[in-house]
């Protein structure tokens, strides 16, 4: 797999309206990257960046299981749906070829990740990761506190491998 190089890596920018997707959030953010020579759609740059994670992720992921499974949170397959189409964990909402919403509706937060793909031009497309939040209470207040660290190294670095995998 080819490393993305420093000018490759995602950056964050401000989303304009993230009540269109979720209605009363409360945090947003999105992180965005040029990619060139792919034609990607953003079902396929959701399952690159979401499927197949790096082991670190997993790990922490797992830590993260085990330290809400006791307060009744979602962790897992057996808590969702068993016939909603899902990328990773997480069902997808809707999907287009340019935007998959995937989500989760949980008893102390909402939240959406976006994932769209936008063409440039020239070969090059842009593509983004966009994270809505809505928490119902103090706990899911809490919850994105704790979890918005490792939101920020996570997020970027799932949506540069999405990158990296359609380079490589």
């Amino acid at each position: 797999m080819q490393r993305p190089e420093a000018s490759d890596m995602p950056v964050v920018q401000c989303l304009s309206n993230p009540d269109e997707l979720l209605p009363g959030t409360s945090f947003a953010d999105r992180y965005a990257m040029v990619v060139s020579g792919q034609s990607l759609d953003a079902m396929t740059a959701a399952e690159r960046a979401i499927v197949n994670v790096p082991a670190w992720i997993g790990r922490l992921m797992m830590l993260r299981n085990l330290l809400v499974r006791p307060f009744g949170l979602k962790t897992g397959h057996a808590d969702l749906p068993g016939q909603q189409k899902r990328v990773g964990m997480f069902p997808v909402i809707s999907e287009a070829p340019a935007r998959v919403v995937l989500g989760l509706d949980d008893r102390h937060l909402d939240f959406r990740l976006v994932v769209e793909v936008k063409e440039l031009g020239e070969g090059r497309q842009e593509v983004s990761a966009t994270t809505l939040v809505r928490p119902h209470n103090r706990f899911g207040r809490i919850y994105l506190a704790v979890v918005m660290p490792f939101h920020r190294i996570i997020v970027p670095a799932m949506l540069a491998r999405a990158a990296a995998d359609a380079r490589g």
